[in-house]
C-alpha cells in the first residue's frame, strides 16, 4: 500500500523549500522519538506520515512536508548512522562521545549528517537549513552557533569538494 499523497498541482520553487524545511524538522522530532521510544523506522514513518504532516492537532496546524526529503533522511541515517556518528564525533570540539549530548542535538546531527551524505543538497544549504531547525528548537540561540560549528566541520569532512 502506498502512502504517498495523491498528485497534486506542483509546488512552487517557495513551497517545495519551505515543505523541505519542514522535512528536516520533522526528521529531527522522527529521530528523536525512535531514540526515546525505542521504536523502528517503520512505525515511526508510518506515525508521522498519517498523523503529523499536514495534520492538525490540538488547534495546531502542522507544516506539509516533502515526504520524499523526509523519508530519505531517516533512511540515510539509518543506514549510514555509524558514518554520521563518526562525523560527529569529530566535529564536537571537546570529544565529547555522542552518546553523551542532548538527544535532540544528537537527533539534528544525524539528520543534517544523513543530508551531508545522502543527497546532493549543498553544503551551506543544509548548514543553514539545520541551524534554523536548532534555533526553533533552542530559541535562546546558544546551541544554534555550536549546531553551526559542528555542522561546518562535518560537511567539509563529508564533502571536502564542496569547499575547494
Amino acid at each position: 500500500m502506498d502512502s504517498s499523497p495523491p498528485p497534486g498541482p506542483k509546488p512552487t520553487a517557495a513551497q517545495g523549500r519551505r515543505m523541505r524545511s519542514a522535512s528536516r524538522f520533522y526528521a529531527v522530532q522522527a529521530l528523536f522519538q525512535m531514540e526515546a521510544a525505542d521504536v523502528g523506522l517503520d512505525t515511526v514513518l508510518r506515525e508521522f506520515e498519517t498523523h503529523r504532516m499536514g495534520a492538525e492537532i490540538d488547534g495546531v496546524a502542522y507544516a506539509e512536508a516533502d515526504l520524499d526529503h523526509f523519508r530519505r533522511l531517516l533512511n540515510a541515517t539509518v543506514s549510514e548512522q555509524a558514518r554520521i556518528d563518526q562525523l560527529t564525533h569529530r566535529g564536537l570540539v571537546a570529544r565529547w562521545p555522542i552518546d553523551r549530548i542532548d538527544p535532540t542535538l544528537r537527533a539534528l546531527f544525524r539528520a543534517a549528517g544523513a543530508e551531508l551524505v545522502a543527497t546532493d543538497t549543498p553544503p551551506k544549504v543544509t548548514i543553514t537549513e539545520f541551524v534554523d531547525v536548532a534555533k526553533a528548537f533552542y530559541p535562546e540561540g546558544k546551541e544554534s552557533k555550536f549546531v553551526n560549528a559542528v555542522l561546518d566541520h562535518m560537511a567539509r569532512e563529508a564533502r571536502p569538494d564542496a569547499f575547494a
